[in-house]
């Protein structure tokens, strides 16, 4: 989801700041200005929150005003909606913003969180789980698209291309995931894989290049690396041309030094062409946003229109215009191919917007269409009851005013190149479709377009792709994910 947090002390600055761009519930993004430990936002000024107590009904009165003030969405919040009739302030929220979710303005991107977890996430990476991305593939089949660094699956041996078949607390009480599926569908193989808590065991079948065997694994803190250490960054020799390749998991503030640090690599090499790989991307902070556009500026002027920021018209004084700033590590690409799937959203979808005035065809999203999620959120904080609402506040646009993709990126790029997700080999690896597309578009080869098409669900694969690639996959995300998840689709 896009987000831009606000603290209730005072006013924010400008965009510089942490906007956040983060995934909904199950792999969308929302956007908001980042508040508490993330800083910053788009130079809103916030309410004060009331004083008083954390009960159910005072937490549900202040949700509705900050709702009423700030919701970029207003004509569509229901007017005598009782609080009384809602057991929790989550199902409270969900009815407030039900108009503009079936409407596809708002698919859950609004919502109530804790300010410690998502400063926690959003300073570090930090997460409690296995350490892994899950992802049901055409068939149904569990399977792992990505381990991360120093987390529990990548220790125990269990990476990418893995399948789960089994999972159970012990050995003796293993079920199948098909037969989970067959009885509870994805709400049982949620609650089979359980909620991140550190100890929590789970013994899990896995299948894979090694054969078939029971892998132990115990959920503990880890700092997720949004730059891999393996793949992450690279330079692929493709026929004697020198292409970049970054690999981007999640918009945090621990991304600014590898992304700098590719990028000066690049510019050493003298390389203009780009593959910027966002495929599982779900969004986080507008400000790693805003880097990875400067990283990709350096022919840009401080003059240069990024985006434009756009609040509802009573907020209107709050509207901003976003520049760009070339960095000492920028490059001018000639080429870029940016790499998505139904799981890229939010900062991952602004990034590629912003280069469509500029580069037109000589941009293409590669995979299949994105997310769709063109808003962002505020974050308003309740300090006293650890509570942050994530509320969808503002509209992104490019240079040209190009905005309301919330069917997706693939009818606004200037090229497409349709590609699947090939598990069985490493992401960056030239030889793994996705990566064999985006080299194919920059070396000029021709390669058959997405069809754009509304995402079937949050967390999904476009409709389109389930008829043009043979193995659509579908990341795993639970009904009411933590931070890590909603901007890390699939990760348990």
């Amino acid at each position: 989801m896009m987000r831009v947090s606000k603290s209730v002390a005072g006013r924010l600055t400008a965009m510089a700041a942490i906007l956040a761009l983060l995934s909904a519930c199950g792999g969308g993004g929302s956007g908001s200005v980042g508040g508490g430990g993330g800083g910053g936002g788009t130079g809103a000024t916030p309410t004060p929150s009331p004083s008083g107590t954390c009960s159910l009904r005072a937490r549900q009165d202040w949700v509705a005003a900050r709702m009423n003030e700030w919701y970029l969405f207003p004509e569509t919040l229901p007017t005598g909606l009782n609080p009384a009739a809602y057991s929790t302030v989550e199902a409270y929220l969900d009815a407030l913003t039900a108009t503009a979710r079936a409407q596809r303005k708002d698919r859950f991107f609004t919502y109530i969180t804790s300010i410690a977890e998502e400063n926690a996430y959003y300073n570090s990476g930090s997460s409690a789980g296995f350490g892994f991305r899950l992802a049901l593939d055409g068939s149904n089949r569990l399977v792992i698209t990505e381990s991360f660094e120093g987390a529990p699956a990548l220790n125990g041996g269990v990476d990418r291309g893995a399948e789960i078949v089994s999972i159970g607390t012990n050995s003796s009480n293993l079920r199948t995931v098909s037969s989970i599926l067959a009885s509870e569908g994805t709400a049982g193989l949620n609650n089979a894989l359980g909620s991140p808590a550190v100890g929590l065991t789970r013994v899990f079948q896995v299948r894979d290049g090694a054969g078939t065997r029971n892998v132990t694994l115990a959920m503990a803190d880890f700092t997720l690396t949004p730059v891999s250490s393996r793949y992450g960054a690279k330079v692929i020799d493709d026929a004697g041309r020198k292409v970049g390749y970054v690999n981007l998991r999640t918009f945090i503030n621990t991304a600014e030094s590898p992304l700098r640090n590719a990028f000066a690599n690049f510019r050493a090499q003298g390389i203009t062409e780009v593959i910027i790989d966002l495929r599982y991307n779900g969004g986080g902070l507008i400000s790693i946003a805003d880097l990875m556009n400067n990283l990709l500026g350096a022919d840009r002027t401080t003059s240069t229109v990024a985006n434009y920021v756009t609040f509802r018209p009573s907020k209107a004084s709050e509207n901003e215009t976003v520049y760009f700033a070339p960095q000492a590590q920028s490059i001018a690409p000639t080429r870029i191919a940016f790499i998505g799937t139904g799981g890229s959203a939010s900062a991952s979808e602004l990034v590629m917007n912003t280069f469509i005035p500029y580069l037109g065809n000589r941009s293409a999203l590669v995979g299949t269409n994105t997310y769709g999620k063109p808003v962002g959120q505020i974050a308003l904080d309740q300090a006293a009851c650890d509570d942050r609402l994530r509320v969808i506040a503002f509209a992104l646009e490019n240079a040209n005013h190009q905005g309301a993709y919330y069917d997706g990126l693939a009818a606004f790029m200037g090229a497409t190149c349709r590609a699947s997700d090939d598990i069985t080999r490493q992401m960056g690896d030239p030889a793994e479709a996705s990566t064999r597309a985006a080299l194919d578009f920059l070396a000029g080869r021709s390669c058959t377009a997405i069809a754009s098409a509304s995402a079937s669900a949050p967390g999904l694969a476009p409709q389109s792709a389930g008829a043009q690639l043979s193995k659509p996959m579908e990341l795993v995300t639970p009904d009411r994910p933590t931070t890590p998840q909603r901007e890390v689709p699939g990760l348990f």
